[in-house]
């Protein structure tokens, strides 16, 4: 915070703060003789077989630019749709995580998917979509509108995703934030995202850096 002088509120620190050291601990956890567990991870790691959505959310450069994205694919991993847009005059990552929900909810409600999947690397989003959201927070109403997207949808699940289990929906929200448009659905895979797609599909395993 003190880097991009952002100022939040008290229950939003003290939240970021236990969801980070739950992450810490699930992370370095050790086994009954004490040594380091390396954990790898993979694409759809809780092996659901429904349509799965990943979402992201990312903050670039100097000055900062923020964007989301995401990727529908079906359990095999073929690519069924993708989405990425830009954020004009924020640079919270929150909001950008957030967006990417609503828009993936959105995507797959509008292609006519019931049943779907949702992976986030964000526990904070997960957090306030699951939880009761204060009543004055800021993006309340953000919140409020994934929550109706839920209902409608029908079956949703939303896991939390480590980072290297949800590498091409960063590359989406990367693309996004990259570029100037508010919100683009991508028929088919962009240049560079061809390599991440086949090694999602191929169950392959990376080390949780």
């Amino acid at each position: 915070m003190c880097f991009t002088n952002e100022h939040i509120p008290q229950y939003r620190l003290i939240m970021e703060a236990k969801l980070m050291s739950q992450l810490f601990s699930s992370c370095f956890s050790t086994n009954s003789s004490g040594t380091l567990v390396d954990h790898f991870v993979k694409w759809n790691a809780s092996n659901m077989t429904c349509i799965i959505l990943n979402v992201d959310g990312s903050c670039l450069g100097t000055p900062c630019r923020a964007g989301f994205g995401g990727v529908l694919r079906n359990s095999n991993g073929a690519w069924i749709s993708g989405f990425s847009g830009f954020i004009a005059g924020s640079t919270d990552i929150l909001y950008a995580e957030l967006l990417a929900i609503y828009h993936g909810l959105s995507l797959a409600k509008d292609l006519g998917h019931d049943h779907v999947a949702c992976y986030s690397d964000s526990l904070n989003s997960l957090s306030l979509i699951q939880n009761s959201t204060p009543r004055f927070h800021i993006y309340a109403v953000l919140i409020q509108n994934i929550k109706d997207l839920l209902l409608d949808l029908g079956t949703v699940t939303l896991i939390h995703s480590l980072r290297e289990g949800n590498s091409c929906a960063d590359f989406m929200a990367k693309l996004g934030a990259s570029s100037d448009v508010e919100v683009l659905v991508h028929s088919s895979p962009p240049p560079g995202l061809r390599d991440l797609l086949s090694a999602d599909s191929r169950g392959v395993f990376f080390l949780r850096a």
